[in-house]
């Protein structure tokens, strides 16, 4: 068998199978590409030779659970990262299978390896006090400051995803009457979210303030016309963080990413009574059950649903130590 087979294979299942036959999204397209180059660098460590040098028998089920394992150990993946890299390595599997049938027993074992179950977490969020401290952070003063004020009261409101963030063009916004934003989410569905008369307000200046042409992002880099890369944009979030746990000292416990402020906006919503469904169209989710999660994040949620389930006039509270020692231990 050819040793070119591989490279032929990958480059083929970029342009045939993601783009041309399934019509994947460019965040499809990326995440699929993150996970190839990954292992294609492991492959160089390991194997001692070029990526395009690569034969497809070296990569077995034995070598793709020691690529993954060295994504946890190593590069400290979390299990769902783990598990996103793996889908991607079986989408392409399932592509040489039907593509070099000779190879199937090889992909059988591969599309066998099963993604790695873990604990799901409470959902992390803001309260309103830290996210006011959040919004204030940035220095007004030059203009990223004001950049990043405006773009984390917008996320914050929104909800939106990093990815839309960083995709929204000028031509999306609309701080007249009704103002609201698009964006392009996932599964490429287009949706409007509206924006409150402060956010709408702080929008309008910053656009304003940069001016340019349509097609121009909202939020540009530092070098002016490129939008801001994701990483970026976790670094301003985690930058800013760290300066509002100054004013806000319950900040320090949280580790606060871009997706931690899309939890804010659903539970502000969920806080102020709105619907789950409006919740989940608001957020872009497929369905209500991916929404649920934020149910289970706030305990004054659980208490006021305890107060209306509570018999002979009884007022549920929680529990109050009576002693500071006794305080204290219920502490740790």
């Amino acid at each position: 068998m050819s040793t070119s087979i591989f490279p032929a294979l990958l480059q083929q299942f970029f342009t045939e199978r993601l783009l041309t036959q399934q019509g994947a999204s460019a965040h499809t397209v990326g995440g699929y590409r993150d996970t190839f180059r990954l292992l294609l660098r492991f492959a160089v460590a390991h194997l001692r030779c070029a990526p395009s040098e690569l034969r497809l028998e070296q990569l077995d089920a034995p070598f793709l659970e020691m690529f993954l394992e060295h994504l946890e150990r190593d590069r400290r993946s979390s299990p769902r990262t783990r598990n996103q890299r793996l889908s991607a390595l079986h989408g392409f599997f399932r592509y040489v299978a039907l593509a070099e049938p000779g190879r199937s027993l090889q992909c059988q074992r591969i599309l066998a390896i099963p993604p790695k179950r873990f604990e799901r977490g409470p959902v992390a969020f803001l309260s309103e006090d830290e996210a006011r401290a959040l919004i204030a952070a940035p220095d007004a003063a030059g203009w990223i400051g004001r950049r990043d004020r405006t773009l984390l009261a917008l996320a914050l409101q929104t909800g939106l995803r990093n990815s839309e963030i960083r995709r929204l063009r000028r031509q999306d916004v609309d701080v007249g009457v009704g103002a609201h934003v698009r964006c392009l989410g996932k599964g490429r569905k287009t949706r409007c979210t509206p924006l409150r008369p402060d956010t709408a307000a702080l929008l309008k200046a910053w656009l304003q303030e940069r001016q340019g042409n349509p097609d121009d992002p909202v939020f540009p880099s530092s070098r002016g016309g490129v939008p801001l890369s994701a990483d970026a944009l976790q670094g301003i979030v985690a930058r800013h963080t760290l300066t509002a746990s100054r004013a806000c000292p319950s900040l320090t416990t949280k580790r606060v990413t871009p997706h931690t402020l899309r939890h804010a906006a659903a539970m502000a919503l969920l806080q102020g009574g709105v619907d789950l469904s409006v919740i989940a169209l608001w957020l872009g989710h497929e369905s209500t059950e991916s929404t649920e999660v934020y149910l289970h994040a706030d305990m004054r949620l659980k208490e006021r649903a305890l107060k209306h389930a509570t018999a002979a006039g009884i007022t549920p509270c929680r529990f109050k130590a009576p002693d500071r020692l006794l305080a204290f231990l219920e502490a740790l």
